[in-house]
């Protein structure tokens, strides 16, 4: 095989922790070891998040602190996202029955696009309740104890977010990258709080409680955003790596060449897994039997390169007649 298509390899296949790609055989271990690892670090953002958002609400409570209030708000919604995150990887193990004959894979990729619509919710709620603070705005009581709360809050929802993107990376998991981006968020928000308070209570600027409220709305806005284009662009069938088609044309016809010509290729992505559609061109004098035998090579080398590839259909066509 020539060295440079195995060098451009496209990044869409799922890596081991040594970052080479897995073999087909061991492929389906991985996507349910995948499953189990984001379903336990999404058990533990659910637990860690309503314990930040009550404590922060209760500060924000006692202090009149906006932006205390909104990252306590922010930190609830975000539980309830890992709960929608945590319901759909569930549901993504399932095996495949008479109703749901391609799997349930694309549950995982709609709990993503529910959880980009509902920070979407809670975002223009604190933003309301921000531009409140903003107009009217009210001395913090206990600026201490809500500055550690805010700061204690911020180092464990980051140190929660990047163990729970390292796991999305690792297994290409789309909702709990959402849920990552959100978590990072929310720890970056805590600690813009801290921030918004000490300028509130240290340097008089009133308003800075309330414009951190309305900075923490932006985040969730852009993260939401992003999100819900990625799952919306998957839940219709559109392929968002057009490298991925190249390479496998590359990859067929130098590995047959001179007998084997791609027509089209059509690639559809399902939450960890990817399935492919080949339409090859070779002489249509050749026996069935070296047809069919061209055919399977032809697919072993692809999910070879391309693990996560879960089902191929080769289709031979004839040469056309020049």
């Amino acid at each position: 095989m020539d060295k440079r298509t195995s060098d451009n390899a496209p990044s869409n296949s799922i890596t081991t922790g040594s970052g080479t790609s897995t073999s087909k055989d061991s492929f389906a271990t991985l996507v349910n070891e995948g499953f189990r690892a984001g379903q336990r670090i999404a058990k533990i953002s659910v637990v860690t998040l309503i314990s930040i958002g009550i404590a922060e609400l209760l500060m924000g409570y006692i202090s009149g602190s906006v932006v205390a209030t909104a990252d306590g708000v922010d930190s609830m919604s975000d539980a309830m996202i890992s709960f929608i995150v945590l319901i759909g990887l569930r549901f993504a193990r399932r095996p495949a029955d008479r109703k749901f004959q391609f799997g349930y894979h694309k549950v995982e990729t709609l709990a993503a696009m529910i959880a980009a619509i509902g920070m979407i919710v809670i975002g223009i709620f604190i933003a309301y309740h921000s531009y409140e603070g903003l107009i009217h705005p009210n001395e913090i009581k206990q600026p201490i104890p809500t500055m550690i709360v805010l700061a204690v809050a911020g180092v464990i929802s980051l140190h929660r977010a990047f163990q729970m993107r390292h796991i999305a990376n690792k297994y290409n998991l789309l909702s709990l990258k959402t849920d990552a981006k959100n978590s990072i968020k929310d720890g970056s928000a805590s600690v813009l709080g801290f921030l918004s308070v000490l300028l509130a209570t240290q340097f008089g600027f009133l308003q800075a409680d309330a414009i951190g409220g309305m900075v923490i709305a932006g985040f969730i806005f852009s993260v939401a955003y992003v999100s819900l284009k990625q799952s919306s662009l998957i839940l219709v069938d559109a392929w968002h790596n057009p490298v991925s088609a190249d390479f496998i044309r590359r990859l067929v016809e130098q590995k047959f060449e001179g007998d084997v010509t791609v027509r089209s290729i059509k690639l559809r992505q399902t939450g960890m897994i990817s399935r492919a559609e080949i339409h090859v061109e070779m002489d249509g004098k050749k026996p069935l039997s070296e047809v069919e035998m061209i055919l399977l090579n032809t697919e072993k080398a692809i999910k070879s390169r391309m693990p996560s590839m879960d089902v191929i259909l080769v289709i031979p066509h004839a040469q056309r007649q020049s």
